[in-house]
């Protein structure tokens, strides 16, 4: 007997949006889990959602590979999003 297909979720939800910098497009965002440059991350909130690659993170204006849980990184953000956005690895 086959197994039930879930459904696609969105992915693990490893941060929330914090701030949003339009002028340089990047977004705050506090980590719930661990990032490094090359995942894939997947922004959601209002009518907004959309992938990109993590190309770039930094934590006070230092360039860094890799973040923990509990860290507040500035990643350049394709779209326009907002504080309060959910961020998911996918």
């Amino acid at each position: 007997m086959k197994k039930e297909q879930k459904p696609l979720s969105e992915g693990k939800q490893i941060g929330v949006v914090s701030n949003f910098f339009e002028h340089i497009n990047v977004a705050a965002i506090k980590l719930d889990g661990n990032l490094k440059i090359g995942d894939k991350i997947k922004v959601v909130g209002g009518e907004v959602s959309f992938e990109q690659p993590v190309d770039s993170m930094q934590i006070h204006g230092k360039i860094i590979a890799k973040a923990k849980k509990g860290d507040d990184v500035g990643i350049k953000i394709v779209e326009k999003v907002r504080k309060g956005y959910r961020v998911y690895l996918v």
